[in-house]
């Protein structure tokens, strides 16, 4: 007999995964994947204004036609797990290995880390500043985040739904910080898992050290900026199925996470100096990098190669027509992407 939890249980399941997440309800919920494993966004692109001419033709400038930034975004991540919970066992340990309760278990232990782990890199690796530093401390950590407030600041993203993820060490530094005076924020009431107050008005989110992305300080998002789709997350019982004297236990969940590249400027990550690839350099069409390996991406529309739909992988001497925009920037193994040229 197979009893589906996804079903059955759905909102007890959904409230364990929940409360296992650090991401979950900090990111944008606007773009539905259901039905399609690749989606595209398309953002308009607006024009600069001009000087209004009062007489002739084209008073307000010369008509042209609005044109898109296409982000693709393609679902990658499809996980699954299983396990048996012997009768024979579950007897002898006086029936406290419940199947609902297992299975909650493994969504807060294995599923909802190894998501939370995966989104964090990726959105540290996609945000729209990354930024370098030697290792933070007491005297300069608020500095390096207040950095990353005015970075969000200038790119016009709303003050409201930040979010400032860090290990317990950097939240430590902060607690100490001889800059921070509002330390009585840090102690506010927790409204979601991990948040534990604010700093410069940016929810403080506390992670284990291991979810956080390798040679990465902190991270600030806004949830508008970044997504984090589920198509599918369920579970199935099967209760003395054949072969096993028992309960078995199956999941899936089928996910990904993205930074919207419209909406970048409110993804910041401070990183480990030494960790950034070097930008690239154009030499009439002769694209380089002085990290060996880096992998070289561009567009000829103008639009930013790390989201854009149009970026191709470097593979030869390109040639710039009249009209066309140049944008490209460089990634390195074990380094994080560079700024865009």
């Amino acid at each position: 007999m197979a009893i589906n939890l996804a079903t059955k249980y759905s909102d007890e399941i959904a409230s364990a995964f929940s409360r296992g997440s650090f991401i979950k309800g900090k990111t944008a919920t606007t773009f539905d994947l259901t039905g399609v494993k690749t989606l595209k966004v398309y953002t308009p692109i607006t024009v600069d204004e001009v000087d209004y001419v009062r007489e002739g033709a084209n008073r307000y400038g010369t008509p042209a036609e609005m044109q898109d930034i296409v982000q693709e975004l393609t679902m990658t991540q499809d996980k699954a797990f299983t396990l048996t919970i012997d009768k024979g066992n579950n007897l002898d340990q006086n029936l406290v290995k419940r199947a609902a309760d297992m299975l909650r278990l493994q969504l807060n232990e294995k599923s909802a880390p190894a998501a939370d782990r995966y989104a964090l890199r990726r959105f540290a690796h996609m945000a729209g500043t990354i930024a370098a530093s030697d290792k933070p401390t007491t005297s300069n950590i608020i500095s390096l985040i207040a950095a990353g407030m005015q970075a969000l600041d200038d790119g016009l993203v709303p003050a409201d739904g930040r979010y400032l993820y860090v290990s317990s060490e950097i939240h430590k530094l902060i607690c100490l910080s001889t800059e921070f005076i509002a330390v009585d924020a840090l102690g506010a009431k927790s409204v979601a898992k991990g948040i534990c107050g604010q700093v410069l008005g940016m929810e403080v989110v506390r992670v284990p050290e291991r979810y956080m992305p390798e040679n990465c300080w902190f991270l600030i998002t806004h949830k508008d900026s970044v997504l984090m789709p589920y198509k599918i997350a369920d579970a199935k019982v099967h209760e003395d199925p054949v072969g096993v004297s028992g309960a078995l236990i199956e999941g899936r969940h089928y996910y990904d996470a993205f930074v919207l590249g419209a909406k970048c400027a409110g993804v910041y990550a401070c990183v480990k100096t030494g960790y950034i690839t070097a930008a690239p350099s154009n030499a009439g069409g002769t694209l380089s990098c002085t990290d060996t390996g880096a992998v070289i991406r561009y567009t000829l529309d103008g639009s930013d190669p790390r989201y854009s739909d149009s970026a191709h992988d470097y593979t030869k001497p390109l040639t710039v027509q009249s009209g066309e925009t140049l944008k490209i920037f460089a990634c390195a193994a074990g380094k994080y992407p560079s700024v865009v040229v």
